[in-house]
């Protein structure tokens, strides 16, 4: 798998706002990435020294359109550490 495959997209949110002042990066990884996988296509991609990947898979959550039952997709989510004066520039000078 190629670096562009591993890291899907970064994950945008509050609480992944907060950590970010802490150096840590949220991202969306393919489901059968593993932490040695993405660190590496991380380090590819930002230039960045990676210190700990922590992962976990995302549970659907049941939803419903009017009388149709379903779920929402499962993904697994990736919680990067970066070492210190390390930064990736998401969404550029808006963060």
């Amino acid at each position: 798998m190629t670096a562009h495959e591993i890291i899907i997209r970064p994950v945008v949110t509050e609480r992944s706002f907060d950590l970010m002042n802490d150096n840590k990066y949220t991202f969306e990884v393919a489901k059968k990435a593993n932490k040695i996988e993405i660190a590496k296509a991380i380090e590819e991609l930002f230039n960045v020294h990676v210190v700990k990947v922590n992962t976990l898979n995302v549970k659907p959550k049941p939803k419903r359109v009017r009388y149709a039952k379903g779920y929402t997709r499962t993904w697994k989510k990736a919680i990067v550490t970066l070492s210190e004066g390390d930064t990736i520039e998401i969404f550029g000078n808006q963060a």
